[in-house]
């Protein structure tokens, strides 16, 4: 298990918010946390700590008025860290290499690979061809339906027709270099992980998958840790003191660290 950072860009901000009220109309989303810093401190502070492989999300819509301004966030940050940082929001095969000559790691993509409420194996080939496949995140942020998890597209507001499964899992790492899986019904909640899929993704042994979602205190991420099999990368948002919330960034980077008692 590793700590991933997060870089979460709205309305040309850094934020932390409620992943669930997101709304493209208006340019809208309920907040736990705006930054007084851009992306750049957030990319230094990373780069200063060592820590890599966390993400920068864009999370305006392209043509939002808010758009080219959350987009200079993303480069500034890129900049200030190259090599460091995912970049997903708004990622096709048209501007994937404009992310990675700007010095992401990788590029992260979701709904141009789930248009249309399934999977687009013409869009998943162009997009690894551009992007390379060791340079592709897929994004498989899911939501519940009844007892199972849906993909969801366009910034957390649309469901697909694919269940997120062991099979899915398999079909689809064949194609990328890692997973990102953020349970939206509970991301920027900090009342718990969704257990479930945590343990279906604990359970599967394939290539790196990174989790977020409702970690909100060291018990949590103590049940991630446990029934995640001490396999799943994570990610925590509103929860760390770094976006105003109650767990130390430190004690957070050496709970995971520790490894467990065999």
């Amino acid at each position: 298990m590793e700590f991933r950072p997060c870089i979460d860009i709205h309305n040309g901000q850094v934020k932390q918010i409620v992943g669930g009220t997101l709304k493209d109309a208006g340019d809208q989303a309920e907040e736990n946390f705006v930054s007084e810093q851009d992306a750049a401190f957030y990319a230094g502070f990373y780069k200063k700590e060592g820590i890599r492989g966390g993400h920068i999300i864009l999370l305006n819509k392209e043509g939002s008025e808010y758009y080219e301004r959350t987009r200079r966030q993303a480069f500034l940050a890129l900049k200030e860290y190259p090599g460091g940082l995912q970049v997903g929001g708004g990622i096709k095969e048209s501007n994937a290499a404009d992310y990675l000559d700007a010095g992401a790691s990788h590029v992260i993509v979701t709904s141009y690979v789930f248009c249309g409420g399934q999977v687009s194996w013409e869009n998943l080939r162009k997009i690894e061809s551009a992007a390379g496949k060791e340079h592709l995140v897929l994004d498989l942020s899911c939501r519940r339906r009844g007892r199972d998890y849906y993909i969801v597209t366009d910034r957390w507001q649309r469901f697909t027709d694919v269940m997120l499964t062991p099979a899915v899992l398999d079909e689809l790492a064949g194609h990328c270099a890692e997973f990102l899986i953020h349970a939206v019904d509970v991301e920027g909640i900090a009342r718990g992980i969704e257990e479930p899929l945590v343990e279906m993704l604990g359970a599967w042994k394939g290539i790196p998958v990174t989790y977020a979602g409702g970690v909100g205190c060291f018990e949590d991420l103590r049940l991630l840790k446990e029934r995640g099999q001490n396999r799943l990368n994570v990610t925590i948002g509103s929860a760390l003191d770094l976006f105003g919330g109650n767990m130390n960034y430190k004690e957070v980077v050496k709970f995971i660290a520790r490894q467990p008692e065999r």
